[in-house]
């Protein structure tokens, strides 16, 4: 594993990019939106435009990134992360920051399905896979976690532009990593079936509507129309996707391999887990602060317990699935997380203690489906379908993180 060094640090520096960006930059909003002079509405797109432009394109990318290459969209997609970032320096008005931020969506779009099935390919043999896939996560997650503490103080002693211009760095270490430990793509690993354009329209349009569908329901309630009409648009998407992908000579994505029970049960694994974190931290962030009366740094604190799992748990994942083994490590986790659920909804209000308890088991349950499930989905693809398998990963995680906050 020495010698993929220069290639997981590169991997790892494209997860930390997606998982720092926003949650650092949600801590400048404030500043952001008395510097730039914008509404509430703007800044909600300042980070729903990165939302979906990444959420949308992620599956488009992967599909391309199969055919094309998948260091060469990479490096693309890294290259246009840089300018992006960059170009934060010259932004005087809210709609030129959306109008970066979708950029830069699409750059994640690029290049973080292509850091888990790089990461796959690296190694032959799981146990180093599930090895490689902790270390990018656990990367990711520290930044997930030190985001918001770290964006604070560089606001205390810098312009708010500081938070996106550090992606430029970041990106630099991620093309460097790349360019030195990643091999260029052999036409061998590639396929060269044709682009499906219409399911990916129909992939990305409905994707989109999904995503947008709970942040409505949030903002809007129930009782308007306007959340239900684009959920039914959503479904409606999806039914014409999966007719479209039955009946395409060469489709976007091939439905007989989502059904191979490798990567079927590793999807829904990760969109469990998905919902069910999403809607928890909502629930206990909520209940903190308006049942309890904390105010929100004791909770952020209260959330710590979650925290800690998360990041210090990838030390702990590598030797549990070593001695479990794969199969069994997904569901032993996976009953983690129901076990920290129902702790939660029967003892939650009875004191602090429970909650973390809860918060405590579904992190850990987290921490090892995260990868296991990943791993388990590329398993069960051939090599030249890895990087679409990977974006299908994320964005179940995506629309059903996205599906928990608004059940909750």
């Amino acid at each position: 594993m020495r010698e993929a060094w220069p290639a997981l640090a590169g991997l790892s520096a494209v997860f930390l990019f997606e998982m720092l960006d926003n949650s650092i930059l949600n801590v400048a909003l404030p500043t952001i939106g008395r510097e730039l002079h914008a509404s509430t509405v703007a800044l909600q797109w300042v980070t729903g435009a990165y939302a979906v432009a990444f959420g949308g394109l992620m599956l488009v990318f992967g599909a391309v990134a199969d055919r094309f290459g998948r260091r060469r969209v990479m490096l693309v997609g890294l290259a246009l992360l840089g300018a992006a970032s960059l170009a934060t320096a010259c932004v005087t008005t809210a709609e030129q920051l959306i109008a970066v931020r979708a950029v830069t969506g699409v750059a994640a779009a690029m290049t973080t399905p292509g850091s888990m099935a790089l990461a796959f390919r690296l190694f032959d043999d799981d146990g180093l896979r599930v090895r490689a896939t902790t270390l990018i996560s656990t990367v990711g997650l520290a930044g997930l976690a030190l985001g918001p503490t770290a964006g604070g103080f560089v606001l205390a002693i810098a312009p708010w532009q500081v938070l996106l211009l550090v992606n430029v760095p970041i990106a630099a270490l991620a093309i460097a990593g790349v360019r030195a430990g990643i091999a260029a793509d052999q036409a061998a690993d590639l396929h060269r079936d044709p682009v499906d354009g219409s399911g990916a329209v129909l992939a990305t349009g409905t994707i989109v509507a999904a995503l947008a569908a709970p942040t409505l329901f949030l903002n809007q309630g129930a009782g308007s129309w306007l959340p239900w009409a684009i959920t039914a648009l959503a479904v409606a998407g999806a039914a014409l996707f999966v007719l479209r992908e039955r009946t395409a000579r060469h489709p976007l994505l091939d439905l007989r391999l989502v059904a191979h029970p490798l990567v079927a049960g590793g999807l829904a694994y990760k969109a469990a887990a998905g919902l069910a974190i999403a809607g928890l931290g909502y629930l206990v962030t909520l209940q903190l602060q308006l049942d309890w009366g904390w105010s929100p740094g004791r909770a952020a604190l209260g959330l710590l317990p979650q925290v800690v799992v998360l990041v210090a748990g990838g030390a702990f994942v590598g030797p549990f699935v070593r001695r479990a083994g794969l199969d069994r490590a997904a569901w032993l986790s996976a009953a983690a997380v129901v076990c920290g659920l129902a702790v939660y909804a029967s003892l939650g209000r009875f004191g602090y203690v429970w909650v973390a308890l809860a918060l405590v088991l579904v992190a850990a349950g987290m921490r090892v489906v995260g990868v296991v499930a990943g791993v388990n989905v590329l398993r069960g693809l051939p090599q030249n379908r890895t990087t679409i398998g990977a974006a299908l990963t994320d964005t179940a995680t995506e629309v059903a993180s996205g599906a928990g906050l608004a059940v909750t």
